[in-house]
């Protein structure tokens, strides 16, 4: 349909065409929480107002007083119900609401059995794995606390951390803790404690409850709001048994507020005892030591060589003098026999030697080849020979037989 500035449509023809579109709708299941209820004596219609815990977000449902008297018995305000309606377009008043035809009570155990399977889907992704909390601080200095206003989980935590470490400090967010609007402040209050810089750990306390009322902190929007955390998260939800899908997703979980303050705050007392006994060790640990360290240094001192330093190099230059006449005498007795040896054989050389024997008035018969005659058959007659003797030598003619 075109329309313009010049040509607009009347808002009652706009109402009809929303109204006209929205009968086109089918039929719906749609689940929630009833937050307001309206039941006129007398009257043939109930209203009632339908809201979404996680988004906070409401619609109005209107049903015949024999659609809800089936269930009025086990439905009030508060309680989670699933309806069967089809959308509804009032056109005088421009509102949307829906027709119920059908209204179920949501049951305990279906309420479990969707929080086992909302649990199983979290913790394929890796929300509650162990490698993934972040270790709370030794001492937080300003600790962040979302709970009840002036609730009794408020007070344990407040009293409790403050009596074991008295300079605590808080920033407290007072928020609802069941019904259709904790799910949102919640979130809301987690947030802005995570944004704060001198936030150094947050604590989500509340009291025990029946199942229902725990279940915001269920709710999958808040256990992703704690999972992107960078501050630690301590859930302190309920009392012992009790285990909402918080305490998983949580950096540490505490069974009551009460164990919270004793968790995240040291007692100082304790630590005043504990420095004292670490103390009291360390100067044991130090004496000993010291004790130790004198007993060695006087039995080191008790030692001869400390008493008497020289008493060992003495010894040693006595040695020394010794091994150095004895090398000496050993020496002097290898000079002399390696001497006599050189003389004897040098006796030997002479005795021995060629010039000895020709002094002896030998000759040695040369020919003229240089070779010694040593047979007579060596020789021809007439031959000229060279006789060598000590003096000198000279030339000798090889006679006849005949001559």
């Amino acid at each position: 349909m075109n329309t313009s500035a010049d040509a607009p449509l009347p808002v009652g023809e706009v109402s009809r065409l929303i109204g006209g579109w929205i009968d086109r709708l089918g039929a719906v299941w749609v689940e929630g929480q009833i937050t307001q209820l309206s039941r006129r004596p007398g009257a043939g219609v109930v209203f009632l107002t339908l809201r979404d815990p996680s988004y906070d977000i409401s619609v109005g449902v209107t049903c015949y007083r024999q659609v809800f008297d089936a269930v009025a018995d086990v439905v009030s305000e508060g309680a989670r119900v699933v309806v069967h309606c089809k959308p509804e377009w009032y056109a005088p008043r421009g509102q949307l609401s829906l027709r119920a035809a059908e209204i179920r009570p949501v049951g305990v155990g279906e309420l479990l059995a969707r929080l086992e399977q909302l649990k199983k889907s979290l913790a394929r992704e890796g929300l509650f794995a162990p490698e993934r909390k972040k270790p709370l601080p030794f001492l937080p200095q300003l600790i962040g606390l979302v709970c009840g206003r002036a609730s009794a989980a408020e007070r344990d935590v407040l009293e409790n951390a403050r009596h074991r470490w008295p300079a605590v400090r808080f920033e407290v967010r007072n928020v609802a803790v069941q019904g259709v609007h904790a799910v949102p402040q919640v979130v809301q209050a987690v947030k802005e404690l995570d944004a704060l810089d001198d936030v150094d750990v947050i604590v989500v306390a509340r009291g025990g409850g029946s199942v229902e009322d725990l279940l915001p902190f269920s709710d999958e929007q808040l256990v992703r709001a704690v999972a992107a955390c960078r501050t630690p998260v301590v859930s302190a939800i309920g009392h012992e048994p009790d285990s909402p899908l918080l305490d998983l997703v949580a950096d540490l979980r505490a069974s009551t507020p009460t164990d919270a303050a004793k968790k995240v705050v040291p007692d100082v007392g304790e630590e005043y005892e504990r420095v004292r006994m670490l103390r009291d060790r360390a100067r044991r640990c130090v004496g000993a030591l010291l004790e130790r360290e004198e007993r060695g240094l006087a039995q080191a001192l008790a030692r001869p060589s400390i008493q008497d330093p020289h008493r060992m190099i003495d010894a040693r230059a006595e040695d020394v003098t010794m091994l150095l006449d004895r090398g000496r005498r050993a020496l002097r007795h290898q000079l002399d026999r390696a001497d006599s040896e050189l003389t004897h054989t040098h006796a030997r050389v002479v005795a021995l030697s060629p010039a000895a024997t020709l002094k002896r008035g030998y000759a040695v018969l040369q020919r003229e080849d240089g070779h010694a005659v040593r047979a007579p058959g060596e020789v021809e007659a007439g031959e000229t020979l060279r006789a060598r003797v000590s003096a000198g030598e000279f030339t000798v003619r090889v006679g006849t037989d005949e001559a």
